[in-house]
This record gives structure tokens, C-alpha cells and sequence, in this order.
């Protein structure tokens, strides 16, 4: 199957909604786009947005929006509600001024009730993982940066870090111990698309690092210390750049939900756009599915060879970043009687926010299983 641009598709698709939000005029907060956004339902079912919102000078905070729905039960806006985090302390802001708290993502946490939140916290010494919790979504508490332990001579704790998301109950590690678990990407010296991409074609991809990880963490008897992060100190590289679209770097977008095929995410995966008649090859942030096993989420049932969701709409190819979808977002149509429906709110090139409709097939499609090699 291809899309309008000859490139080809996954054999399941995204449905496009709609633009969802954009920057409010004379809103000095989002003078510079909203984007990235958690998407999760609170306990009073409604559903809210988490908006990266990016004033002058790319200093971002963390807004709250609640999403509106039409007649027909689709998104159509959203309703503005404050804001969630702005940078406050040492490890979200810099010398100079400048700092933020990006693209978060949310997930309700069974085993202890409440809400965690993952996001990026641009540090004095880069982009770091940072954690908040909530009972209400409304009041959050800063847990600090997540710690990591060494692997094998890496030192993850001093290693840039990114696309956070959280697995919504414990899970087996690789010694079978039921542990908290979270996908993140780090960023290895070296492995950024822009270094990639003026490398040889012929460059052979380091697939240990420039991937998704999956790390796990000990649990209290009572569930997870909210005082003080525990150590994530398992760690199992889940997955690595192998197709083309992907080629130069993937990353977690929403967090995992569980469903019948196994544990969902859609993923970006950054490529080369290969432009006619012209020099320059610009990047292209696309997304994929990947289904992880049920009871061992470090085993791959199903990704997309090709991109489920790529840049085609003007606000997609045209903005503060060109040429950016970014799933970060996902809300089950429960409310609708539609287990298998999957609502994706994604970043359109880094300055507003759109939405896309996914439907679940009863069977997966066969082949697909891009990527074979696994950690122990």
C-alpha cells in the first residue's frame, strides 16, 4: 500500500480526526506552538491533554487542557484549564534562564493508585527523565530525575535521555522479578539524527544504542516509594533502527496499553526525505506500532515494517520543525463501546496538535516482525 507520496504503508492505518489544538493568540506561554501532549482519562472520566506549550525562546511548560467531542463522539477542541508544571528547579532550568519541562506522558499506576508522569527535563547538562505524581491530575509533586543504574560501561545517569513511558503495573524483568517498567531512549554521543545523517550510507548503525530501552525497577511490598525514585537498575535494549523510514533514530511516543494482541505503543522513527532533483534531504519524523508480549513485554509480536501515520497534511510538512508526526498520546474508546479503537494524539511539526483514529484489526497482519535480535 502507498500513500499519496509513493511511500509505502503499514498494512494497518491511522485514521486522521483533526487538528485538535494550535497556539491561542496573545498567549505569551505558547507564543512558540503547543505540542507533544499526555493524553489520559482522570477520575472523573473526562479526558485531559498535557500540552508542551513553548514560549519565546523555547522555554517550555506543561499545560492542562480538557479535550471536547463532538456529537459523534470525536475530539473537536479543547478547553484550557492552567498549567501543570513550568520549570522551577535545579535540574529544569539553566544558568542562563532558559530550561523546560517537555513532552510529557501520563500513566495511571494500578498498584498505587495515582497518576505518574514522565517527562523531559532540559537540564544545566542536557535533556534528562524526571518524574511528577498526582491523585487528581490538578496537583502534581516533583519526584526528581529518574536514576538509572551503569550497563555494561554505560553510564545511563550521564547520558541524555528521552521519551519516557511508564507500563501501568508491574511486570517480570529478565530474571523473572516483578518490577515496575519504563521505555525510554537515550541519546549516546554521536547517535542524533543530524549526526547520522551526514554519515555514509554504508554507515553501519551501533544497535545498542541507537534504540528503545526497556529498564525495570524494585517495588516496595506496598508498591512503588513515591518519596524518592527507585533505581531502574535492569536493563534489556528493546528495539533499533531497521527500516528505512527509521533508519537514523526511533523513540517511545505513547505509553504501553494493554491490549488483546499484547501491550500497544506507537513509536517515532526518524528518516531521510528523498526529494527529487534536489541536495538537500531534510528528516522526517514518521510513527509505527510495535505490540509487545502480554506477560514479557522485552519480546516483539508485531511491528510495522512501514510507517502506520507519515506527513502529508500542510501543518505536518510545514512548521517549527518540518515534516514531524510525534504520537505521544493515546486514549482507549471505551466511552464509545470500542475496546479496539484507539484514539492518538500526536505533535505536527513541533506547533500544534492533532488527533488520528486507530482500529485494532481482530487479527494481526503476519511478516511484520521487523526487528529479531533481543538482549538476554
Amino acid at each position: 500500500m502507498q500513500n499519496k507520496g509513493g511511500k509505502l504503508m503499514s498494512d494497518i492505518q491511522l485514521r486522521r480526526l483533526g487538528q485538535i489544538m494550535e497556539s491561542e493568540a496573545g498567549n505569551p506561554h505558547e507564543a512558540e506552538g503547543v505540542l507533544n501532549p499526555a493524553a489520559v482519562r482522570g477520575p472523573d472520566g473526562h479526558l485531559y491533554l498535557f500540552p508542551r506549550l513553548v514560549a519565546k525562546g523555547n522555554h517550555s511548560r506543561i499545560g492542562i487542557a480538557r479535550v471536547l467531542f463532538d456529537a459523534a463522539g470525536d475530539p473537536c477542541g479543547v478547553e484550557r484549564l492552567g498549567i501543570a508544571l513550568e520549570p522551577e528547579t535545579d535540574y529544569e532550568l539553566r544558568a542562563d534562564g532558559s530550561g523546560g519541562c517537555e513532552d510529557p506522558r501520563i500513566t495511571y499506576m494500578e498498584h498505587i493508585q495515582r497518576y505518574l508522569m514522565t517527562y523531559t527535563a532540559l537540564s544545566p547538562i542536557g535533556p534528562r527523565i524526571a518524574l511528577a505524581i498526582s491523585e487528581d491530575l490538578f496537583h502534581w509533586r516533583r519526584l526528581g530525575l529518574a536514576p538509572f543504574a551503569p550497563y555494561h560501561g554505560i553510564d545511563f545517569d550521564h547520558v541524555d535521555n528521552k521519551d519516557a513511558c511508564l507500563f501501568p503495573v508491574a511486570l517480570p524483568n529478565h530474571a523473572g522479578k516483578m518490577q515496575m517498567a519504563i521505555l525510554h531512549r537515550p541519546l549516546f554521543p554521536g547517535t542524533r539524527p543530524e549526526e547520522n545523517a551526514c554519515k555514509s550510507k554504508h554507515h553501519l548503525m551501533d544497535l545498542d544504542r541507537e534504540s528503545i530501552w526497556i529498564s525495570f525497577c524494585p517495588m516496595t511490598p506496598d508498591g512503588l516509594r513515591v518519596e524518592h525514585p527507585a533505581l531502574f537498575n535492569s536493563h534489556v535494549r528493546l528495539a533499533s533502527p531497521v527500516s528505512a523510514w527509521e533508519a537514523l533514530k526511533i523513540g517511545c511516543g505513547t505509553p504501553p496499553i494493554l491490549t488483546r494482541h499484547g501491550w500497544l505503543i506507537l513509536y517515532h522513527g526518524v528518516g531521510l526525505l528523498n526529494t527529487p532533483g534536489s541536495h538537500e534531504h531534510p528528516m522526517c519524523y514518521s510513527a509505527g506500532i510495535m505490540l509487545l508480549d502480554k506477560d514479557h513485554p522485552r519480546i516483539i509480536r508485531y511491528r510495522s515494517k512501514e510507517p502506520v501515520l507519515t506527513p502529508l497534511l500542510p501543518g505536518e510538512r510545514q512548521g517549527t520543525v518540518p515534516n514531524v508526526v510525534f504520537p505521544t498520546g493515546i486514549d482507549r474508546r471505551d466511552d464509545l463501546g470500542k475496546s479496539d479503537s484507539f484514539d492518538v494524539y500526536y505533535g505536527m511539526a513541533d506547533d500544534r496538535i492533532g488527533v488520528a483514529r486507530l482500529d485494532l484489526p481482530e487479527h494481526i497482519p503476519s511478516g511484520a516482525l521487523a526487528d529479531l535480535i533481543h538482549d538476554g
